[in-house]
């Protein structure tokens, strides 16, 4: 009650953008109870589309805010960071929605209105995890996020696939949540507090008298959240539930969920365990960022190893993302000096090049998969001679997931690397190097199916307009974004200043 006392009417401007979904969610929810069968339900469809719209709107406004603003006692924070996350959550929500107009039917989805305004309160989740200040409302917008898709999911409700990977999604699910539970209440009963900052606070003031604990804590913390980003060696799920999941919300889970998970790991892990002890005196935060370090190897030696002899192109994107949270963990690994201090900025703009690039990638197979009933890479033979623009734009994409020159997947791999050499981590810097020249190998398997292998010319490619429209803003994004790399990092960096932004203390 004292949380909601504080909360007064000029302070809800702050909320709208999770406002304006939380009231869509429910208006969606009522429409498609009452909305006669006769009646499309591409309507609700147009209508989730508008309201990520209008949200994006709002999260535009806060951007460039001179000072942050705290709500709900310190729990919600509203700032330049969490609002550059919402606009990269909210637009590739929209876009996963264009995917999803008029193929439902295809993709297995009994209800259609469900799709829609499910991925509302899942988006929603992801939103209020960017802006968590404490561990409660992290927790809120973490349980949000993952109830609503592990029943997006399973709404290929006949297929025996969907349920499977639904079930295991659930179990996997439940598994790393109990761990992030179990770390979160060691710092509580260290601290006394859920508040991130006051968390801490007490662990630099008493810590050096409990490091063992701190050190369960994060590694019970870190263990979930590679549950829910799909780091290796905690990705076994996530080749099984991407492909028994409907195509959009595959992508959904690619690219939102990791993304948001990502976020909040960026938030919780440095105003938690960064600056706790003097480096000189304990190795205990050198540790812990060594851990993720390894962590981000492991995820991009095992996510490509495995994407190599992949065969189904579901599952291979579903490996190439375990190799991606790998390259997104560095920036948290290389963590600051007084040299480097950009992490924030080379994650985000890796983030916005992965988004793109995968979004196309889904885009591209649901076109093809459309056409040769099936979703293995055999179905992109000979595409070029049968849909040559549709091929054209898959190269962009393709180009952008190997991370070639001039693409914006080169440069975000390219501007971490040099993040990681800056702060000396050069065995980091290495793997990622080797990993990305070995991805080329099954990246450019894709091109060599749609360019050099026959393919069935009787099986007529047909493009819808929402799918054609999405796969090209994808790979003329990313083409756009390797052209002027610089411009978008330093506009980045002038957004986020992390004194500010990001440090709850």
């Amino acid at each position: 009650m004292d949380s909601m006392q504080r909360l007064s009417a000029s302070d809800l401007v702050y909320l709208l953008p999770e406002l304006v979904l939380v009231g869509a969610a429910v208006l969606l929810t009522l429409l498609d109870l009452f909305l006669p069968k006769s009646a499309g339900r591409h309507t609700i469809g147009v209508l989730a589309l508008v309201s990520l719209l209008v949200s994006g709107f709002f999260a535009f406004q806060q951007l460039g805010m001179e000072n942050p603003v705290s709500l709900l006692s310190g729990s919600f924070r509203v700032d330049d960071f969490s609002a550059l996350f919402k606009l990269i959550l909210l637009g590739s929500t929209a876009f996963i929605v264009l995917l999803g107009l008029g193929q439902e039917e295809k993709q297995g989805i009994v209800h259609r209105g469900e799709f829609y305004y499910l991925l509302l309160p899942a988006v929603l989740g992801g939103m209020v995890m960017a802006s968590s200040a404490d561990m409660i409302t992290m927790f809120v917008g973490l349980e949000t996020l993952s109830i609503s898709s592990y029943v997006l999911v399973a709404l290929a409700k006949q297929k025996t696939v969907s349920n499977e990977g639904a079930y295991k999604y659930v179990v996997m699910g439940g598994i790393s949540t109990a761990f992030i539970l179990y770390g979160m209440s060691f710092l509580y009963g260290l601290s006394g507090s859920t508040h991130l900052g006051q968390i801490n606070a007490a662990l630099a003031q008493h810590g050096g008298s409990y490091e063992l604990l701190i050190y369960v804590s994060f590694f019970l913390l870190l263990t979930g959240f590679g549950f829910k980003i799909a780091a290796a060696p905690f990705h076994a799920w996530a080749p099984d539930v991407y492909q028994g999941a409907p195509t959009p919300v595959a992508a959904f889970l690619a690219v939102v969920s990791k993304g948001a998970a990502i976020a909040l790991m960026f938030r919780f892990l440095f105003n938690v365990y960064y600056g706790i002890v003097d480096p000189n005196v304990s190795a205990l935060e050198n540790d812990f960022f060594l851990a993720i370090g390894v962590l981000a190897a492991a995820a991009m030696i095992i996510g490509n190893a495995m994407a190599l002899k992949q065969t189904n192109a579901k599952r291979l994107l579903a490996l190439s993302g375990v190799a991606n949270a790998g390259y997104l963990l560095v920036p948290i690994a290389a963590h600051f000096n007084t040299i480097h201090f950009s992490n924030a900025a080379e994650m985000m703009y890796y983030l916005i090049a992965y988004a793109l690039m995968n979004i196309g990638a889904f885009a591209l197979l649901m076109i093809v998969s459309s056409s040769a009933g099936h979703e293995e890479l055999r179905g992109f033979a000979g595409l070029y001679h049968r849909a040559p623009w549709t091929a054209i734009a898959g190269v962009l994409i393709v180009i952008s997931l190997a991370g070639l020159p001039i693409s914006g997947g080169f440069f975000g791999k390219l501007f971490i690397m040099f993040g990681t050499m800056q702060v000396q981590k050069y065995w980091l810097a290495a793997i990622m190097i080797v990993t990305s020249v070995a991805s080329f190998y099954y990246y450019f398997g894709l091109i060599r199916q749609m360019f050099m292998r026959p393919g069935d010319d009787a099986q007529e490619v047909r493009v819808p307009w929402n799918l054609g429209a999405v796969l090209w803003i994808m790979a003329l994004g990313g083409l756009l974004l390797g052209l002027f790399p610089q411009w978008v990092l330093t506009a980045l960096n002038d957004l986020i200043a992390l004194s500010v932004d990001l440090f709850e203390r």
